[in-house]
């Protein structure tokens, strides 16, 4: 496993989305250094980790987490997961209650068939064969139009080019195969939900699921954002982690 830690501090794990490494946290990252010493690693499959034969999954994902924290020395952590990073930080919370100490979750859903599923018009544009037009149509999911024009990237959010494609499609059943209705409950961490009210990728319904669910939540839905709201969003998002986290 390949991790990164940066920064002074309590220590903060930053959990990235699906078929993604580190550097999906790259524009905000720094945004938490002045409290928090940050942890990433990248998933199996991405980055400078190695790609065993799968199955991967969720689950599979929070015990790599953990792995890390106990080779670092980190009894217990904040925990800020986002996309298929805040399904994995919700086995992290429910399985490991005492490595928790607040759990931020932000653009994902409860999975299996409780979850609100994106519909089937998002479904065939990610899946189209031409590598380039899908990759539009996902960066077209995480920002608005008028942020792209404004940022023309390169966007760290897309997914990690260099995954071999055995990782690419374990990553893939992970993230779908992901339910943690039954875990929720067990949640003991303060949580944060944070969710883009334009959300297509993760639709903001998963939101209240969520809140019904967990039992110590507050939830914030940011008007007119994107699955990458936090970097869309970054003031407005980063500030509120910040004065949870707090």
């Amino acid at each position: 496993m390949a991790y990164q830690h940066e920064g002074r501090g309590h220590p903060l794990v930053l959990l990235a989305g699906q078929a993604n490494n580190h550097h999906w946290w790259d524009p905000v990252r720094a945004d938490f250094h002045g409290a928090h010493t940050t942890i990433t690693l990248d998933y199996r499959g991405t980055g400078g980790s190695g790609a065993p034969a799968g199955p991967y999954s969720t689950p599979l994902f929070a015990d790599d987490v953990v792995a890390v924290l106990d080779h670092l020395g980190v009894e217990r952590a904040d925990v800020y997961g986002t996309s298929m990073g805040g399904r994995v930080a919700q086995w992290l919370a429910a399985r490991y209650p005492g490595r928790v100490r607040r759990l931020v979750l932000g653009c994902t859903s409860p999975g299996g068939p409780h979850a609100v599923e994106r519909d089937a018009s998002v479904r065939r544009a990610l899946a189209q064969p031409d590598p380039a037009r899908a990759r539009e149509a996902l960066a077209d999911l995480m920002y608005t139009p008028a942020w792209r024009a404004a940022h023309p990237g390169p966007y760290t959010t897309l997914g990690d080019a260099d995954m071999p494609p055995h990782a690419r499609r374990a990553h893939l059943r992970a993230s779908s195969g992901h339910d943690a209705w039954d875990a929720l409950a067990h949640i003991g961490a303060p949580t944060l939900l944070l969710h883009g009210g334009d959300d297509r990728l993760t639709p903001p319904d998963n939101l209240a699921l969520l809140a019904d669910r967990i039992p110590d939540t507050r939830a914030h839905l940011l008007p007119g954002a994107r699955h990458a709201y936090f970097e869309e969003h970054r003031a407005e998002a980063g500030g509120l982690v910040a004065a949870f986290l707090a």
